[in-house]
C-alpha cells in the first residue's frame, strides 16, 4: 500500500514593515512599501497594516515600484523579470508583463499613464502599452543595468509624435531615445563611474544624474530642438538635445543612490549618505537676482579695498553687471536647505503632496534598510535671518511590527497561542491567531529562548553569556543572571518542568532549578527565579543541549563535531555519537526517546538510535549549513531549516524527504514546531516570520517527485527557448518583445490541442459529406452523421467556435509568446479558422491582432508556400468586409454622439437665455458680445 502524508502549505508572512529590496511610495496617509514578494499598505499615523498585495504561487522579490498618473494603479517589478500592474482599490493584479530575463530595476509611466517603460539588469528597455496589455518594442544599447528612466514630451510637439525617453545605466552612459523612430539619438558619457540615479524636474527642462563617486551633475534639455527633431548643422554635426550645465556640490562623496524633485514645491532631495537625505531649495528669479546683486556688491567692495584694483574699479563696474546678467550658476539656483537625518540606513525616500503636509511644509517618507519607516517634516523657509536654523523633525515612526536585525531564535508557548522571537536588541511576543505584535522588550544579542512553565515568563540566552528572564504580562525584565563566560548557545527545559539546562561557549553545561517563592514584579509572592544547581564541564564549546522526553538522557553537542550522551540523573557518560565532519549546530530527540536527529554545518542530517547509538541513516539534506532541526510531536517526522533558504519535512523511519518548502529570501536561522503538530514557524535573515500550516490535502511521494521533474523539464524548455547565443536582431536597437515562460508554453499547447480537435472534427465532417454525395438520396438520408468529439459535445460548440474560446481565454500579454510555440502546420490551420471567424464576425480585433502577428513572424514561409494563396485571399476578403462593417458602425455611432452633444448644447443655451426673458434679437446681441469678450481661464 502506498504511504500517504499530509501536505503543509504557507500562510502569510509577518514581522515585516518594509524590505530593502525596492523603493517605497507615500501619498500622505498610506505608505505602499515592498515586503519581499508582497506589497504592504500601511496607515503610518495609526501604525496599522491595511492590506497586503499577494499573488499566490509567486515567490520572486519586489525590486521596483512606481505609481501611475491614475492614482489607483501601481506598476511593480520583480526579481524574475516580470511586471505586475496592481489596482489599489481591488487589491488585485490587472495585468502581468513578461519580457525581461533578469530583475526589473527601473520603471516609469508617461504623463497619461498609457505607456510604461521598464529597465532591467539584462540591459534592455521595454516599452509596454498598458491599455492594449502588450509589449510594443525592446530597445537595446546599454551595456549594464538600467538605473533610471524618464519620459520627456516637448511642449510644442505634434499629437502624432510619441515623445522621448531618457535612460541612465551603470555603464556611465545617459541615452536619449526617440520613441517615434525607436532609435537612440544622443549618447552622453555622463560620469566617470556608474550612474546610480536620475530624475528630471516637473517642467522637463533639467535632468540630474548621480554617480557612484558622489558626483551630482545637471543637464539642460533643449525643448526647441526636441520639437523640431533631429537636424544637421552647417558643420555636418547633428543637433544635440541635452547639454551639460554643471555640477552641484554635496556634503559627502558617497554614492548618490536616489534623486527626486518634489512634484509641486521647489525642492530637490538627494541621498548620497547611508543615513541622511540632503534637501536643496530651488530659488525663484527674484531670489537669484538678489543673490547675484549681493555677489556683485561684495566683488566691488573687494576691488575698491584692494590696492591693485583701485584704479580699475570704476572701469569694470559696468562690464561686470553685463556679464552676470545672462549667466545663472547652478549653485545660485539650487541652495542647500537642510539635511534629514534618519535613525538607520535609508533604502529609499518619497515626497508627499503639499496639500496634506501640515504647517505649510513638506513631508518626506524614509524607508530604512532595518525594517522600519519614518516620516519627517520639512519646515517652510525662514522669514528672517534671526530665526533658529531650520531642522527636520520626525512626525511618525513605524518600527514595532518587526525586528531591526535577523531573527535568531523562536519559541512557542505550550498552547501554541503565543510566539516569542528574538534578535540582536529586541524580544517580541506575537499573537499567533492575529499575527500581531503584542509585546516588545529590549534585550541583548539573543541566541536561544524558551517559554517557562505557565507561559508567563520567557528565558533568553544571549551572546554575552547572560540569562534573561522576562515577565510577559508586565513586559519587564525581572532577572538578569550572568550564567556563563561565553555565549549561551542552547537552552532546554527538563521534561518534569522543574528546571532547565544551558550550554555555552565556555565549555560548561549548567543546570538550574525554578524558585517560585520570590516576589514578582507586582510585589506578591509567586514570582520566578533561577537557582544554579550543578555544572557539567566539557572538553569543548557546547553548541546544543537536549533532554530526552523520558527524562533518562542528556545529549550535549560539542564543537569537536561529536554528541555526548549522559545519564540525566547522575551525569554519567553513556555513549558518544561521532560521524559529522563539522560541528553539530542543533539536535532533537523524538517523543518516544528512541531516535535522536542531529544536523550539522556539513549539510548532513544523521538519524541515530538512542538505545545503542547506531547511525540509522545519514542524509545530504541541504545545499548549505543546516541551522536547526526539530521533531514533530508524537511522531518520527522532523523538520530542518538551513542557509539555503529552504524548509524541509522528513520521515525519520523511511528516510524520505516528504516536502520541500521555499518562501524565505534569506538564510533561515530559527525553527519552532507547534506542540499540537499542526504547524511550524520559521524565522530568517530577511526579518520575516512564516507559518507553514498542515492542510487536509494528502501527499504522495511519487506524485511529488513527478511534479518536481515536470517543473524542472518545463523550466528547462522555457530557458532553452529564451537562451539564444545571438538573436537575429541582436544588432538592431529596437526589436520585438517576447519571453517564453511555463504559462506561455502551456497556452501554446492548449491552442495546439484545440486545433487538433477542430481539425479532426472538420475532417470527419468533410468525409461524411463526401460519402453522402456518392450515395443516392435514400441511402444518404440513412447515413448517420459522424460522432462529435467529447469536448465539442460537452461545450455544444463547433470546431471554429471552440478554437476561439481557447484563444480568448489566454491572457493578452501571453498571446504572442503562445503563438510562437505553434509549428507552421498549425499556423496554416489557425489561418483557416481566422477566415471563418472573420466571415462570422467573431472578435474581429483579436482576429486582426493574431493575423498580423503571424504574418510578421512567418512571412518567408507563407510567401514561399503557394497553397497559402487561396486561404489568404479568402481571409483578406472576409476580414476586409468585417472591418468595413465595423468602421461604418463606429462612424455612425460617432456621428450620432456628436449630434446628441449639439442638441444638448443648444438646449442648455436656450434654457439659459429663456431664464432671463430675452427675445431673439437680445440673444443674438449677447452672443456677439460673448464672442468679442476676452476669455480668462480661472485656476481652481
Amino acid at each position: 500500500m502506498v504511504r500517504s502524508y499530509i501536505r503543509h502549505g504557507p500562510t502569510q508572512a509577518f514581522g515585516l514593515v518594509c524590505s530593502p529590496g525596492a523603493n517605497s511610495i507615500y501619498d500622505g496617509k498610506l505608505a505602499f512599501v515592498p515586503a519581499l514578494e508582497d506589497i504592504l499598505v500601511w496607515d503610518v499615523k495609526k501604525g496599522q497594516m491595511l492590506s497586503m498585495w499577494h499573488e499566490s504561487g509567486h515567490r520572486a522579490e519586489v525590486t521596483c515600484v512606481v505609481r501611475a498618473p491614475q492614482k489607483n494603479r501601481f506598476a511593480v517589478g520583480y526579481a524574475d523579470g516580470s511586471i505586475r500592474l496592481w489596482n489599489s482599490e481591488t487589491e488585485a493584479v490587472e495585468v502581468t508583463f513578461n519580457g525581461h530575463k533578469r530583475a526589473v530595476t527601473a520603471l516609469a509611466f508617461d504623463s497619461q499613464g498609457a505607456r510604461l517603460a521598464s529597465g532591467s539588469q539584462d540591459t534592455d528597455i521595454i516599452i509596454w502599452d498598458v491599455e492594449a496589455e502588450a509589449g510594443l518594442y525592446r530597445l537595446r544599447g546599454h551595456r549594464d543595468q538600467l538605473t533610471g528612466l524618464r519620459f520627456i514630451t516637448p511642449p510644442s510637439s505634434t499629437s502624432t509624435a510619441l515623445g522621448y525617453l531618457i535612460t541612465s545605466s551603470k555603464d556611465t552612459f545617459m541615452k536619449l531615445w526617440d520613441l517615434t523612430t525607436q532609435h537612440c539619438i544622443q549618447t552622453i558619457v555622463a560620469h566617470r563611474s556608474e550612474i546610480w540615479a536620475l530624475d528630471s524636474d516637473p517642467a522637463g527642462e533639467l535632468i540630474f544624474t548621480g554617480s557612484g563617486e558622489g558626483e551630482l551633475k545637471a543637464w539642460s534639455i533643449d525643448t526647441e530642438a526636441l520639437s523640431e527633431g533631429m537636424k544637421e548643422a552647417e558643420n555636418g554635426e547633428l543637433t544635440k538635445m541635452i547639454h551639460p550645465v554643471g555640477a552641484l556640490p554635496l556634503t559627502t562623496n558617497h554614492r548618490v543612490s536616489q534623486i527626486s524633485f518634489h512634484p509641486q514645491k521647489p525642492y530637490l532631495a538627494v541621498q548620497s549618505h547611508d543615513r541622511s537625505v540632503e534637501i536643496f531649495r530651488i530659488r525663484t528669479e527674484e531670489e537669484v537676482k538678489k543673490k547675484r546683486a549681493r555677489r556683485q556688491k561684495r566683488a566691488k567692495e573687494k576691488e575698491k579695498f584692494s590696492e591693485k584694483g583701485k584704479e580699475r574699479a570704476d572701469e569694470k563696474d559696468n562690464t561686470a553687471v553685463v556679464v552676470d546678467e545672462d549667466i545663472v550658476e547652478l549653485a545660485d539656483l539650487f541652495t542647500p536647505y537642510l539635511v534629514v537625518r534618519a535613525s538607520g540606513k535609508i533604502r529609499s525616500f518619497d515626497f508627499v503632496n503639499p496639500d496634506i503636509s501640515p504647517k505649510g511644509g513638506v513631508q518626506i517618507l524614509t524607508a530604512l534598510a532595518n525594517n522600519a519607516l519614518e516620516i519627517y517634516h520639512i519646515p517652510p523657509p525662514k522669514k528672517s535671518k534671526d530665526e533658529d536654523p531650520l531642522e527636520s523633525n520626525k512626525l511618525y515612526s513605524l518600527d514595532l511590527p518587526g525586528h531591526r536585525t535577523d531573527i535568531r531564535t523562536l519559541c512557542l508557548s505550550s498552547n501554541d497561542e503565543l510566539l516569542a522571537s528574538g534578535s540582536n536588541g529586541s524580544l517580541k511576543v506575537w499573537n499567533m491567531k492575529t499575527t500581531s505584535c503584542i509585546r516588545t522588550m529590549e534585550c541583548g544579542y539573543s541566541i536561544c529562548s524558551t517559554f517557562l512553565p505557565g507561559d508567563r515568563h520567557i528565558a533568553v540566552g544571549t551572546k554575552s553569556g547572560e540569562l534573561l528572564i522576562f515577565d510577559i504580562s508586565s513586559s519587564t525584565l525581572i532577572d538578569t543572571i550572568k550564567a556563563h563566560d561565553g555565549a549561551i548557545y542552547s537552552i532546554d527545559l527538563r521534561p518534569n518542568k522543574t528546571g532547565l539546562a544551558t550550554g555555552s561557549a565556555d565549555k560548561e553545561v549548567k543546570f538550574w532549578d525554578f524558585d517560585y517563592t520570590v516576589e514578582g514584579p507586582d510585589g506578591r509572592k509567586g514570582g520566578l527565579a533561577l537557582v544554579h544547581v550543578k555544572t557539567l564541564k566539557m572538553t569543548d564549546d557546547v553548541l546544543a543541549v537536549r533532554f530526552s522526553p523520558n527524562g533518562k538522557f542528556l545529549a550535549v553537542a560539542l564543537l569537536d563535531s561529536t554528541v555526548k550522551i549522559f545519564y540525566q540523573d547522575t551525569l554519567k557518560f553513556f555513549i558518544s555519537l561521532y560521524g559529522h565532519k563539522l560541528p553539530v549546530l542543533s539536535m532533537d530527540i523524538s517523543d518516544d526517546s528512541k531516535l535522536i536527529v542531529t544536523c550539522s554545518a556539513d549539510k548532513n542530517v544523521k538519524i541515530w538510535g538512542l538505545d545503542f547509538g547506531d547511525c540509522h541513516k545519514s542524509i545530504f539534506a541541504h545545499e548549505d549549513s543546516i541551522m536547526q532541526v526539530a521533531f514533530e510531536k508524537n511522531s518520527h517526522y522532523f523538520w530542518t531549516v538551513g542557509k539555503d533558504k529552504f524548509v524541509k519535512y522528513w520521515d525519520g523511519d523511511k528516510f524520505e524527504n516528504i516536502q520541500k518548502l521555499d518562501g524565505h529570501h534569506g538564510e533561515i536561522w530559527a525553527l519552532a514546531v507547534s506542540n499540537r503538530g499542526n504547524f511550524v514557524v520559521t524565522g530568517s535573515h530577511d526579518k520575516s516570520i512564516r507559518v507553514w500550516e498542515k492542510t487536509d490535502e494528502p501527499l504522495f511521494l511519487e506524485e511529488e517527485r513527478e511534479k518536481e521533474l515536470e517543473q524542472l523539464y518545463e523550466k528547462g524548455i522555457a530557458d532553452s527557448m529564451n537562451r539564444e547565443d545571438k538573436p537575429p536582431d541582436a544588432d538592431a536597437e529596437a526589436s520585438a518583445v517576447n519571453k517564453q515562460t511555463t504559462e506561455t508554453l502551456m497556452a501554446g499547447e492548449r491552442i495546439i490541442e484545440a486545433l487538433d480537435i477542430a481539425d479532426a472534427d472538420r475532417e470527419a465532417t468533410r468525409g461524411y459529406l463526401e460519402a453522402k454525395a456518392k450515395l443516392s438520396d435514400s441511402n444518404a438520408a440513412k447515413l448517420p452523421p459522424p460522432a462529435k468529439h467529447a469536448v465539442l459535445a460537452a461545450y455544444e460548440l463547433d470546431g471554429p467556435a471552440y478554437v476561439l474560446r481557447v484563444v480568448e481565454r489566454i491572457q493578452s500579454t501571453a498571446l504572442h509568446d503562445a503563438l510562437l510555440v505553434l509549428p507552421f502546420g498549425k499556423v496554416v490551420s489557425l489561418l483557416t479558422y481566422l477566415s471563418e471567424w472573420a466571415h462570422r464576425e467573431w472578435n474581429i480585433s483579436l482576429s486582426s491582432r493574431i493575423l498580423f502577428f503571424l504574418l510578421r513572424t512567418h512571412h518567408h514561409q507563407i510567401v514561399a508556400n503557394r497553397t497559402m494563396r487561396t486561404v489568404l485571399v479568402e481571409l483578406r476578403t472576409n476580414l476586409r468586409d468585417a472591418l468595413r462593417k465595423q468602421k461604418e458602425e463606429i462612424g455612425y455611432n460617432v456621428a450620432a454622439l456628436k449630434y446628441i452633444r449639439q442638441q444638448d448644447d443648444a438646449k442648455r443655451t436656450a434654457q439659459f437665455y429663456e431664464e432671463e426673458n430675452m427675445d431673439e434679437a437680445k440673444v443674438r446681441i449677447r452672443i456677439m458680445e460673448g464672442k468679442k469678450r476676452k476669455r480668462i481661464n480661472i485656476k481652481t
